[in-house]
């Protein structure tokens, strides 16, 4: 069977989609934490200690908001789970912001060090940054929660709390994102501007938040 421009074309939607999916705003905090637990000086901690906190956070940063997109899209708030149109983000991202503030607090409660908390409390002020911003413009939430995890891998090792060489890691995460903006351009959900600014908002926040707090 030939290959055509046709199955070409639909192999680098599905894949678009799937990065679209896989590296979702929503699964960026648990990705973040999972990277801090396992690739830092975290990593001393029990074991039983890293899952229990990563699953809480999970539940707290990722089932929580989708459970409330859930209910807003069976109250007909906004029209899918995705929430492309612009004008229905802000409550999401609201909702989003204070979840990322509980998590924070719960890190302080299980006795986790400044830098970690910064690291949600980085990732809250970037979605209320976002938010701001789409008051006027479509900003790439995406790009916002994978240049946050690039902002954690290089605080971590610019920090000086690496278990190991971060060097490949950042370089992989480096180019994870450029795959997933390179995604959101084929499915047309934004345009170059609005990815790479998502990017930088994602990066400087998390960075900033981590170096001056933490």
């Amino acid at each position: 069977m030939p290959i055509t421009r046709y199955t070409i074309n639909k192999f680098i939607a599905g894949l678009a989609n799937f990065l679209t999916t896989a590296l979702s705003p929503l699964l960026m905090p648990t990705y973040g934490i999972f990277l801090a637990l396992w690739m830092s000086v975290l990593c001393l901690q029990s074991y039983g200690t890293r899952v229990s906190i990563l699953l809480v956070c999970m539940g707290i940063t990722c089932i929580l908001p989708l459970i409330f997109l859930s209910v807003l899209r069976h109250f007909k708030v906004i029209s899918s789970l995705h929430v492309e149109v612009r004008e229905q983000r802000l409550r999401p991202y609201l909702f989003a912001a204070l979840c990322y503030a509980v998590a924070a607090f719960y890190l302080y409660y299980r006795h986790q060090p400044q830098w970690f908390i910064m690291f949600m409390v980085g990732s809250a002020v970037t979605v209320l940054v976002v938010a701001l911003i789409n008051l006027r413009w479509k900003i790439s939430a995406h790009m916002a929660g994978i240049g946050g995890v690039v902002a954690l891998i290089y605080q971590i090792h610019v920090m000086g709390l690496n278990a190991f060489d971060l060097l490949l890691p950042l370089c992989i995460a480096v180019v994870v994102a450029g795959a997933l903006g390179s995604a959101r351009l084929v499915l047309r959900r934004h345009d170059m501007w609005q990815v790479v600014s998502g990017a930088v908002v994602g990066f400087l926040c998390v960075c900033l938040t981590m170096s001056l707090l933490g």
